[in-house]
């Protein structure tokens, strides 16, 4: 499988400091395997894991692991991305702050990681968004 990414939607809207959108990115990044690894060790947190990989990940894993950074200019923007990759069965991931360090402790939705998946699946949904 050949040219498969990771797209990660970022707010502008929020007017995050830099390092605030940084960690949002990679928390939206990360959670397809975490989200995996959460489940289990909820179950029992001292037992063995093991998260499964489709072809798609193994071949981002092994072939560089390819991620975009693409800009979004609100709440319900970066919600309908979300739930257009979902409805069309690619790996989607959303993130809600907490809101203790910048939004005055209000949980805000910050992030959006889609896939890995072919580039082509991911570029039909969220292909006329600008690069962050």
């Amino acid at each position: 499988m050949d040219n498969v990414k990771q797209v990660i939607l970022i707010r502008r809207d929020l007017h995050m400091r830099r390092g605030k959108e940084i960690a949002q990115g990679s928390h939206a990044s990360m959670e397809f395997i975490v989200s995996q690894l959460r489940a289990q060790l909820g179950a029992d947190p001292g037992a063995a894991t093991a998260v499964k990989l489709d072809e798609a990940t193994v071949a981002w894993i092994t072939r560089g692991i390819a991620k975009i950074c693409l800009r979004v200019e609100s709440e319900e923007e970066l919600l309908r991305y979300h739930e257009a990759a979902k409805a069309k069965g690619l790996t989607s991931h959303v993130i809600r702050d907490s809101g203790r360090t910048e939004f005055h402790g209000v949980p805000t939705y910050t992030a959006c990681a889609i896939g890995p998946a072919p580039a082509a699946e991911i570029d039909a949904i969220t292909g006329e968004l600008t690069l962050y």
